[in-house]
């Protein structure tokens, strides 16, 4: 896996786990939802991702976008 994928999955997994925060346990778990989304408009346009920086660190093997 490479880690433009690993990227993918885990923010698809932050927001399917969000909405289920959401819907089950309060809602205003929708602001983590939210802020998941900032973040990965802000990534788009400035490249910069947290979650990129530290799957490198993990030793997961570049791709194209990170």
């Amino acid at each position: 896996m490479t880690l433009d994928r690993a990227v993918l999955a885990f923010a698809g997994c932050m927001v399917l786990l969000s909405v289920v925060l959401t819907v089950f346990v309060h809602p205003y778990f929708v602001w983590f939802t939210m802020f998941i989304g900032v973040n990965m408009l802000q990534s788009a346009f400035t490249g910069f991702c947290p979650a990129a920086m530290l799957f490198a660190k993990l030793g997961i093997k570049p791709g194209c976008a990170f």
